[in-house]
């Protein structure tokens, strides 16, 4: 379907979850370094790096996770209109190492749409991207927690169930989890993906900028 990145029609959407790998400075120089490669792609933060990492990039910054509540007396909580203040344009949500409930993801979701911050929303399954679809969030990504942040693909270990995402859910979808190889993209966008969602391959690579290279070439 694509012989390669650049030959596709509409480009794959990448997504870069920082994680917590670095804080402050070095994660401030991996955007930096992402950003010299495509400036489109999606970068999720720390909320303390957020404002930082925006001012030093025209990168798409989404907040790692955000809260529903409202200002106010809400200690301890991570704001939508916190992380959109300090530069971010969307957020992730129930991340499978911070999964919510499904009536916290509903509201939450609720509470982005009405201060137009972007939502991009993770499923372990198929069963739990039918639920999110009916949700309406900007994203969805699915990633079979059992593999992120392992060196096996879900695009090799578990085409199934991508074939499957993609004959039943109606909006575009990311795929991730063990995503490491330009093939890993290849793959995705064959599978009917609009893109991949990476996190260690680039956040723990020694040259980060060249290994994102490779990764979309």
């Amino acid at each position: 379907m694509l012989d390669n990145y650049k030959s596709a029609k509409v480009k794959p959407i990448i997504v870069i979850n920082l994680k917590t790998y670095q804080q402050g400075a070095k994660a401030v120089n991996i955007a930096k370094e992402v950003e010299r490669v495509d400036r489109n792609i999606i970068l999720g933060v720390q909320a303390s790096d957020i404002y930082e990492i925006s001012k030093s990039t025209k990168l798409k910054i989404y907040a790692q996770h955000v809260d529903y509540y409202e200002p106010g007396r809400n200690t301890g909580y991570i704001l939508p209109e916190a992380v959109k203040k300090d530069g971010a344009i969307g957020t992730f949500l129930n991340h499978s190492e911070h999964k919510l409930s499904y009536d916290t993801l509903k509201k939450t979701i609720e509470r982005c749409k009405r201060i137009k911050l972007k939502t991009l929303v993770f499923a372990s399954n198929l069963k739990e991207a039918e639920k999110i679809q009916k949700l309406k969030p900007d994203y969805l990504a699915i990633e079979p927690p059992e593999l992120v942040g392992g060196k096996k693909s879900v695009l090799t270990e578990k085409p199934e169930l991508i074939r499957k995402i993609k004959s039943k859910i109606k909006m575009k979808f990311l795929v991730g989890a063990g995503v490491h190889t330009h093939e890993d993209i290849l793959i995705a966008c064959k599978l009917g993906a609009a893109g991949i969602a990476v996190s260690s391959a680039i956040t723990k690579a020694r040259e980060p900028e060249k290994k994102l290279r490779e990764l979309i070439k």
